[in-house]
């Protein structure tokens, strides 16, 4: 919606012997409230040194070079921001793939998210699983609610794994569109440790993955084949994001799933699996159209790794599993 205003200011076009007045109309277009909710996108090819997570003085980085926050203990007042976004009344859609024997991580996913993400928010877990009688009674607080959402069964990790963004993007359209504000879509082996608020809404959220974050991006694993759509070539790239959080307005995150799921499609009609999934597609969409915010990996961090300096809080981490007693195959 559109809106023009009528108003009168002062003209900052001046000389040295006066002033003058300029009756002025500013149109404000109300469904874009700032400048973050524009595009950042990225020409391909383009040749700049690889961002840097931890300064060579030890000290954690707080900002990408396209001036978007990298959010890490210490950069935001949690009191402050949580009750910024808790008076615009916003709804918090929050996605789980909880297929085969991954439901026996649902407990502690739930109970965890219940104790430290978005506390005091309207959340809405949208739950994506074939075996709904698994899912366990959590008591949620005032506000939260849980969407069951059964889907087929499929015998290979990795296919369930390809058609995630399928399903979220279907979900998005169908229901997110008129139910929430943002939307994540967050891995279920997971467990989450510290407060996880406010602080990380935005218009197109990626996280830091912890086992890359001091890596020279020659050595990400981001898919290296040309006849992929997930192709990065070796000599570009930020950061290596991990798949097991997207998030952002529910608009922009549309665009993500959808993206991922046309450039998936084209993979598959090829008889191509790009090298980690959903995941490589997802680090090739974040390249070339910049996240408006990332978290550190405080927001995303692995229980079998030690702890280090620059973490100061573990937020959010997958748990110790034997991938081969709970995936379907290899």
């Amino acid at each position: 919606m559109h809106e023009c205003i009528l108003t009168r200011l002062i003209f900052l076009g001046y000389n040295s012997v006066s002033f003058g007045y300029k009756e002025i109309r500013l149109c404000l277009n109300l469904t874009k409230v700032h400048q973050e909710n524009s595009n950042l996108q990225s020409q391909q090819g383009l040749s700049y040194n690889q961002p840097s997570v931890v300064g060579l003085d030890g000290k954690v980085i707080a900002v990408t070079p396209w001036l978007a926050p990298i959010v890490w203990e210490g950069t935001f007042d949690s009191f402050l921001i949580d009750s910024i976004y808790k008076q615009q009344n916003i709804t918090i859609a929050t996605t789980v793939f909880a297929l085969g024997k991954y439901t026996q991580f649902l407990k502690d996913f739930l109970e965890s998210a219940e104790q430290n993400y978005f506390v005091g928010f309207h959340v809405h877990y949208y739950l994506f699983t074939d075996h709904p009688e698994q899912v366990p009674a959590v008591k949620l607080g005032e506000g939260r609610q849980l969407t069951v959402l059964t889907v087929a069964s499929s015998n290979r990790w990795q296919e369930i794994t390809l058609r995630r963004m399928e399903k979220l993007e279907k979900l998005i359209e169908s229901r997110l569109v008129n139910e929430a504000d943002y939307v994540f879509s967050l891995d279920v082996d997971t467990k989450f440790y510290g407060r996880w608020g406010a602080e990380s809404l935005g218009r197109l959220i990626g996280v830091i993955h912890p086992g890359y974050y001091q890596t020279h991006r020659e050595q990400f694993p981001y898919e290296r084949r040309p006849e992929s759509q997930a192709y990065i070539p070796v000599a570009e790239g930020d950061y290596y994001y991990g798949g097991a959080v997207i998030g952002g307005l529910v608009k922009d995150v549309h665009e993500v799933a959808k993206t991922c799921r046309e450039q998936l499609d084209i993979d598959a009609a090829k008889s191509v699996e790009a090298a980690w999934q959903e995941e490589s597609h997802l680090n090739k969409y974040f390249l070339y159209n910049k996240p408006s915010k990332v978290l550190s990996p405080e927001y995303l961090w692995q229980d079998f790794k030690p702890h280090t300096n620059e973490v100061k809080i573990i937020r959010f981490s997958q748990v110790i599993k034997n991938y081969a007693a709970v995936r379907p195959n290899p």
